[in-house]
């Protein structure tokens, strides 16, 4: 490297525009929040599964809706090497809904009970709770149209929030039909809209999907859209029994939700139940989750006619909304225990014995490069841990450990032999 070369400075580099990084001691906090809700699935019989983070762009196009924001504006879309379409994710049910139909799973026990978890990514301007590369939790139950189905569905999306501690969010439920009635409501809608002095896009939109235009956030939009017909209204006798079938059962389960018969969800493959969760204290970005029903998405992806219900929880906006009701999740300790050792013999037995302890599923560090006794404690305090384990030479000589309870602010000597079945025995 020349001189002119180390006096010029290095510019670092950034994370992208939109993409946000999870570093500790904030990402336990994120890694609390993902598990606890992959674990919520878990609880109620839903399996793993993990999708691509890029597939054929057709995927989207025809699952999604060329109509919705989504597909027309906002996926992350390229050519391949082999000059294949391909697009990242921006959602995962239609790709679920691929690995289905590919895998032959829907030719078994009914319903297929899948959740997943990951980043999906959205070509968006970047603002609080809207990032370009978003993460969620989501779930998928395929193939009965049954709505004790869409309950428990609706009703595991609200004791996740409810379990990291949220309480300051509410849950808008409505249902959008079916294709017994959507046809005869989409005429209605665009008679009304079609009267309406409306721009030429929103126009478009309204020719494509008539829906869309309803859930348009410019007030001038929202003003003259106000005595728009509503599907609520115009529901079959069928999908009206269906939804009170499961606004009866929400209740009996004492689900909290309010009606909200203007919602309409970004994705076109929404019908009949359909549901939001909302956080006020988020401000334009107030969505933390939601999902619905798909009747027709298999078919339409080639598959069988099966329906299916789920949801996508995001995590960054649970994060958010904790954030807004001063709460916390999560263990804020990195290890439970912490070993300082004082000589270079003492740091060998130390890395021994570390080890036995993760062997024996002991979450434990240790102080390295030759730290004293006071800087290496503060390394302790720092892990957040609940033991310390004080090692110099005259210990390694009598074939033992101090072991420091930092909670109880005790210590006492224990054999190096008995160390691992002591803190086992403490912290079980």
């Amino acid at each position: 490297m020349t001189e002119q070369q180390k006096k010029q400075k290095i510019r670092p580099f950034t994370a992208p525009k939109g993409v946000p990084d999870y570093v500790p001691p904030n990402s336990r906090a994120f890694e609390a929040v993902r598990g606890y809700l992959q674990h919520r699935a878990r609880l109620a019989g839903y399996e793993h599964i993990e999708l691509p983070v890029f597939e054929d762009t057709g995927l989207f196009a025809r699952g999604v809706g060329e109509s919705t924001d989504v597909v027309s504006k906002e996926m992350y879309t390229f050519a391949d090497r082999g000059d294949r379409s391909v697009t990242l994710r921006p959602e995962g049910t239609a790709g679920v809904m691929r690995a289905v139909i590919e895998h032959n799973l829907d030719r078994g026990q009914l319903p297929v009970k899948l959740s997943y978890a990951g980043p999906f990514f959205r070509y968006e301007r970047p603002q609080a709770g809207r990032y370009r590369q978003l993460q969620q939790v989501g779930v998928e139950a395929i193939g009965v149209d049954d709505p004790a189905l869409d309950a428990e569905v609706v009703a595991l999306a609200d004791a996740s929030f409810r379990g990291i501690g949220l309480t300051g969010h509410r849950l808008e439920l409505t249902s959008l039909g079916d294709d017994s009635c959507r046809p005869e409501y989409r005429r209605k809608l665009q008679d009304f809209l079609f009267g309406l002095p409306l721009d030429e896009e929103t126009r478009r939109r309204a020719e494509l999907n008539p829906l869309r235009v309803l859930d348009d956030k410019r007030p001038e939009v929202k003003e003259m859209t106000a005595d728009a017909p509503l599907m609520l209204d115009h529901l079959s006798p069928e999908c009206r029994t269906h939804f009170e079938t499961v606004t009866g059962l929400l209740d009996d389960m004492g689900v909290e939700y309010v009606i909200n018969p203007r919602m309409v969800r970004g994705l076109d493959y929404y019908t009949k139940t359909c549901f939001e969760f909302v956080h006020d204290g988020l401000g334009a970005q107030s969505g933390i989750g939601g999902g619905g029903r798909y009747d027709g998405l298999m078919a339409q992806l080639g598959g069988q006619e099966l329906s299916g219900i789920g949801f996508g929880l995001g995590v960054d906006r649970a994060l958010l909304a904790l954030e807004t009701e001063g709460k916390t999740f999560g263990d804020e300790r990195r290890v439970d225990v912490y070993g300082v050792a004082l000589g270079e013999d003492a740091s060998r037995a130390m890395a021994v014995l570390v080890g036995k302890l993760r062997n024996a599923g002991i979450s434990s560090d240790m102080s390295y490069g030759g730290r004293g006794l006071k800087g290496a404690m503060k390394g302790a305090d720092r892990a957040g841990a609940r033991f310390a384990l004080v090692l110099g030479e005259s210990e390694l000589e009598a074939g033992e450990v101090q072991l420091k309870d930092l909670t109880a602010h005790e210590q006492h000597a224990v054999a190096l032999d008995d160390v691992v079945a002591q803190l086992q025995a403490r912290l079980s």
